[in-house]
């Protein structure tokens, strides 16, 4: 990056930390990308819209990022901003029953959160990595549930500056998906209408949950959760152990051998490597049963 737009960036946006060069690979949870040319790390949703603002301005292409846990990003880095919004993380209760919390925030503290407050609903997202945003986006669930069972509403960041509101059917929540996905903007906040509950309840909940993934997940490797969406009528992973593909690798990336939905880095796999990989199990999943899996993780 030119020394020159860095300056720029520095003049223009003095409180947001900004980091050039930095590897992607330090805020994915597969531990895989190259640099991106500038990183943006706003804490507030004034800075985010003043980021978003500097980059349409300088005629910078920027990608927004939260968890890094449901994203496969390429080894060769990516040009232009990503503007990392872990730091929007403000988090509180609005009504006997609603919550609103913001984008960066982790499901696991949210979660938390709504267990202290006596407040059910939420258990099944105290186990998914992410954030609030990113679990919007996608329509996070986990164990029968997910956001689209207690999501009311959630304020947008659309790219000429103005925040909508979008409520209810609006935000399109369906199986891993959300009408999100089709509009420009970030997703700033997310309102969640919840039911009253034993605080002590909910933690064994929580807990249980917790249990089933440590025994079920390869959680000690680094990967980016379910690789592949739910095929109708069946699961990813049972039928690519059925295609016998349970520890199938190209180079570093693998297919896991605790939950074969899972593909994980074995120490130092590439993008590469997860594509060609992903592909393999796709032909070889549709050569067996007809099914062809679609990618869950999102790819940069």
């Amino acid at each position: 990056m030119n020394h020159s737009l860095f300056f720029a960036v520095s003049t223009a946006l003095p409180n947001v930390t900004c980091l050039a060069r930095e590897p992607l690979s330090r805020h994915t949870s597969f531990r895989i990308g190259g640099p991106a040319e500038l990183m943006l790390c706003p804490k507030k949703e004034a800075e985010l819209a003043d980021c978003i603002a500097f980059c349409k301005t300088q005629g910078i292409p920027y990608r927004i990022l939260g968890g890094g846990t449901n994203v496969l990003a390429p080894d060769e880095g990516v040009p232009g901003a990503v503007l990392l919004t872990r730091g929007l993380e403000e988090i509180r209760q609005i009504s006997d029953t609603e919550i609103e919390a913001g984008c960066g925030l982790s499901l696991a503290r949210l979660a938390l959160f709504a267990q202290k407050a006596g407040l059910t609903g939420l258990e099944f997202a105290h186990g998914i990595p992410g954030t609030v945003g990113g679990g919007m986006y996608m329509n996070a669930g986990a164990y029968g549930g997910e956001l689209a069972q207690v999501a009311v509403s959630a304020r947008l960041l659309r790219p000429d500056g103005e925040v909508e509101t979008v409520e209810g059917p609006a935000m399109g929540l369906s199986y891993r998906h959300s009408a999100f996905m089709e509009r420009e903007g970030v997703i700033l906040f997310a309102r969640f209408r919840l039911t009253p509950g034993d605080p002590e309840a909910i933690l064994a909940r929580m807990k249980e949950l917790a249990e089933k993934r440590r025994n079920s997940q390869p959680l000690d490797l680094p990967s980016a959760g379910s690789t592949f969406k739910r095929p109708v009528g069946g699961y990813a992973a049972a039928l690519i152990q059925e295609a016998g593909l349970k520890g199938f690798r190209v180079g570093d990336a693998a297919v896991s051998t605790k939950h074969a939905g899972f593909v994980v880095n074995l120490g130092a796999a590439t993008a590469a490597d997860v594509l060609e990989l992903v592909a393999k199990v796709q032909e070889r999943v549709f050569a067996a049963s007809g099914i062809r899996l679609e990618p869950e993780v999102r790819i940069w």
